[in-house]
């Protein structure tokens, strides 16, 4: 009697949300076979906590059920715009607010057949406001917002009851000479390091070396610059040596499509490595959702070490304006963490 067939796993997945069709960063990085590989919809992976250090919370349907505490770090009642300074409410406030609202969308948005699909639908996000109705990020509300989000005591602040595994920076501190990372800025982040937490930091929109930006240009973040759907660096991203590897951010007229309740029909395009970074801050998520002692460096490793290759081995012409690795490969990143004995 021949041996019964055993099925195979579907080589790919596709979130029925009704944005997905459009969601061509997604594809790019091989998400399709990433979710594949871990259950399509998460139902074998491990819920991990984000810390999103941004504009504060929006209410999204995207991620109905999974926000998880959240804190004001805006110190100065005059930026903050809800009428006092640092408080228990982290809500975005102003123009800017939609900007974390989309980076914990691309992140971890519900595969609910509704509005766009996230790298991670199981991860949970804890937003941390640093940012203020202007937009701009005080160096100190981002050290002390680090080390909150990662569990560590912050003078004055309650603690945090659910420290992130990975945080996510699309942002550098305002105030400050772009000359080189910020002391305050370093020892939150080697703290946070300490605390076994990855640090994923976009490297900025100014078109220049990213070196002299905090965080990007600090030691010990996984910095992250933008890269086209054709692999290649848009003119706004940043460069350099701090640069690890490329994600998706778009580029003027093709940019990431992702839902928003701000957005015309629910639905914005934005670019830059503001939504480069969530990538990579997403899929660093769904590996510790199936290998979840993946320390901060071997998390780094297999990000970069099975980044797609640039087009002619370089994201653009001139040598010197380095964008890392390669652009970020979900599929063959899950891929090498399930067949590694690391993080088990």
């Amino acid at each position: 009697m021949p041996a019964p067939t055993v099925p195979r796993p579907p080589a790919s997945y596709r979130p029925s949300d009704p944005l997905y069709s459009q969601q061509w960063d997604m594809t790019t990085i091989g998400m399709p076979q990433a979710w594949a590989q871990t259950g399509g919809v998460g139902l074998n992976t491990l819920p991990i906590t984000v810390a999103v250090l941004d504009t504060g919370f929006v209410n999204s349907p995207e991620l109905a059920g999974r926000v998880v505490g959240g804190y004001d770090f805006v110190h100065d009642p005059a930026r903050a715009g809800d009428g006092d300074g640092r408080d228990g409410d982290a809500s975005g406030v102003g123009q800017y607010a939609y900007h974390g609202e989309v980076v914990a969308n691309i992140i971890a948005a519900a595969h609910d057949g509704r509005g766009m699909a996230g790298i991670n639908p199981s991860a949970r996000i804890v937003h941390v406001r640093v940012a203020g109705t202007d937009g701009l990020i005080d160096p100190q509300d981002l050290a002390d917002g680090l080390r909150w989000a990662a569990g560590i005591t912050v003078p004055g602040v309650p603690a945090n009851a659910d420290p992130a595994r990975v945080l996510n920076l699309s942002l550098y501190a305002d105030f400050i000479p772009l000359t080189g990372c910020d002391a305050r800025i370093q020892n939150a982040i080697d703290a946070v390091n300490a605390r076994g937490a990855l640090i994923v930091v976009g490297a900025a929109n100014d078109g220049a070396d990213a070196s002299g930006y905090s965080p990007a240009g600090c030691r010990g973040v996984l910095t992250v610059t933008s890269a086209t759907q054709q692999g290649t660096r848009p003119g706004y991203a940043n460069w350099g040596r701090p640069v690890a590897l490329a994600a998706p951010g778009g580029e003027t007229g093709h940019g990431i499509p992702v839902s928003s309740l701000s957005g015309p029909g629910g639905v914005r395009a934005p670019e830059g490595t503001s939504m480069a970074a969530p990538h990579v801050a997403g899929v660093a998520s769904l590996l510790l959702s199936v290998r979840p002692r993946l320390t901060p460096t071997q998390l780094r490793g297999l990000l970069t070490r099975t980044a797609s290759p640039f087009p002619g081995g370089r994201c653009d012409p001139d040598p010197a304006r380095t964008c890392g690795s390669g652009t970020l490969n979900a599929a063959a990143a899950v891929r090498a963490a399930l067949a590694s004995s690391l993080g088990r």
